[in-house]
C-alpha cells in the first residue's frame, strides 16, 4: 500500500462533529463545520452535514469550488478575508464571507450585481490576537457603508481569537462582542442575526459559561477532525483523537551511534542541540520528512522517540520494537502536520470507511 498516506476514519469524524454539534445546539449555537485542514475533501463534507453542522466553511475559494464540484447540498461561507481579485469567484461558490475592508466588499458588491445575485457578508471585529478584524470604533460607520451596498447582505459579525496571538476567547473579550452587536442593532435596527464567537479555541468558554450573550455560532475544524482543543492542545472529552492518522514505511533499520561525530555545523533546517552520548541504539528511518508534513508536530507510537528529520527522512529511536525494512509506522498528528499532510501531493489519502452518499 501506498505511503507516506493519511488515513481517514468517517465515523469517528462524524461521531466528533455531531458530539459537538449536540452540545453547542443545547446552548443555542450553530456549528459551521470547517474543511480547510482537508481541503475540502467532499467525503468529510458530507459527513459532516450528515453530523448536523449547519453550513460548511473553508478559507480558501478553490476547495469551495471543489465541494461545489461535488454538488455538495449546503450553505457555504469563506472564512478568510476575500481577495480582491477573487471577487467573481466569491459570489459564484460563497454564500457568505467573513470580511473587513469595504473596498473588498464593494467588490462583491458590484461583481453580485453583475451575476444578478446577492451576498452574504459577516463582518470581522479586531478583538486583540492582531490577526484580521476591524477595530472596534470603526465598526459602525463599516456596517452604515455596507448596509449601503446593493446586492449585499448584511448577516452580522464575528471574530477570530488564538489563531496568530495565542488571545484566548474568554468572558471579557466574548461580552465586547455581544455588546458591539447590541449596539448595531440598537443604531441600525435588529440587523444582525449571525454572531460568530470564533473557532475551536472557543469551546472552554461556549461549554462551561454561565452568559453567552448574542454569541450564536461557531467554526469547527481542528476539534472535530483531531479530538482536541487548540488553546492547551488537550483532548475533549467522549472524542475520538486518531480520526486521521498519518502512515509511513520504514526504509532503514540498524544500531546505530547515538550522537554524531565529526565537525558540527547546521543541519538542512537550521541549527540543533548536539543529543546526548547514550550509547548504541537501535534506530529506523521512515520515507516522510518536511516535505510531507511537519514532524514536530506527530505523535509516534508507544516505544518509537524520534530523534530528528530532514526533508525526507524521518529519523526515530525505537526500544523493544524492532521494525523491518517495508513495516509501516502510525502516527498522530496535531493541526499543523495534518494541515502539511494534507496540502502535500506527495501523501495520499485513504477514507477508512464508505463515504456517504
Amino acid at each position: 500500500m501506498t505511503a507516506p498516506r493519511l488515513e481517514i476514519d468517517l465515523e469517528k469524524i462524524r461521531h466528533n462533529a455531531h458530539t459537538l454539534v449536540e452540545r453547542l445546539n443545547k446552548r443555542g449555537i450553530s456549528v459551521w463545520g470547517v474543511t480547510k485542514a482537508a481541503l475540502g475533501l467532499p467525503a468529510i463534507a458530507r459527513t459532516l452535514l450528515a453530523a448536523g453542522v449547519g453550513g460548511l466553511a473553508d478559507s480558501r475559494i478553490e476547495n469551495i469550488q471543489t465541494m461545489r464540484r461535488a454538488t455538495i447540498p449546503a450553505p457555504m461561507a469563506l472564512i478568510r478575508s476575500p481577495m480582491l481579485s477573487q471577487a467573481e469567484l466569491v459570489v459564484t461558490n460563497a454564500d457568505i464571507s467573513l470580511n473587513t475592508e469595504l473596498e473588498v466588499i464593494s467588490e462583491l458588491s458590484k461583481a453580485a450585481y453583475a451575476a444578478g445575485r446577492e451576498h452574504s457578508v459577516l463582518l470581522m471585529v479586531e478583538l486583540g490576537d492582531l490577526r484580521e478584524g476591524i477595530m472596534p470604533a470603526d465598526l459602525e460607520e463599516t456596517v452604515r457603508q455596507t448596509l449601503g451596498l446593493p446586492n449585499i447582505k448584511f448577516k452580522g459579525i464575528g471574530s477570530n481569537l488564538a489563531c496568530r496571538s495565542g488571545v484566548a476567547p474568554d468572558e471579557k473579550n466574548m461580552r465586547e462582542l455581544s455588546s458591539l452587536a447590541d449596539a448595531i442593532d440598537a443604531t441600525f435596527g435588529p440587523v444582525i442575526s449571525i454572531v460568530s464567537g470564533g473557532n475551536s479555541s472557543n469551546l472552554e468558554w461556549a461549554l462551561g459559561a454561565a452568559d453567552l450573550g448574542r454569541v450564536n455560532n461557531l467554526r469547527l475544524g481542528e476539534a472535530i477532525l483531531l479530538g482536541c482543543e487548540p488553546l492547551h492542545r488537550q483532548p475533549i472529552e467522549a472524542l475520538f483523537t486518531d480520526a486521521i492518522t498519518l502512515v509511513a514505511e520504514v526504509i532503514e533499520a540498524k544500531i546505530k551511534p547515538s550522537q554524531p561525530w565529526g565537525e558540527i555545523a547546521e543541519t538542512a533546517f537550521g541549527s540543533a542541540a548536539l543529543p546526548e552520548n547514550r550509547g548504541p541504539l537501535f534506530q529506523a528511518i521512515l520515507a516522510l520528512g518536511h516535505m510531507d508534513t511537519d514532524p514536530k508536530g506527530l505523535t509516534a507510537p508507544s516505544d518509537i522517540t524520534i530523534l530528528g528529520s530532514s526533508s525526507d527522512h524521518l529519523v526515530v529511536e525505537c526500544g523493544k520494537t524492532r521494525p523491518r525494512i517495508g513495516d509501516e509506522m502510525k502516527f498522530g498528528l496535531n493541526y499543523s502536520a495534518l494541515v502539511r499532510a494534507m496540502g502535500s501531493p506527495l501523501v495520499v489519502t485513504k477514507i477508512l470507511t464508505h463515504p456517504l452518499r
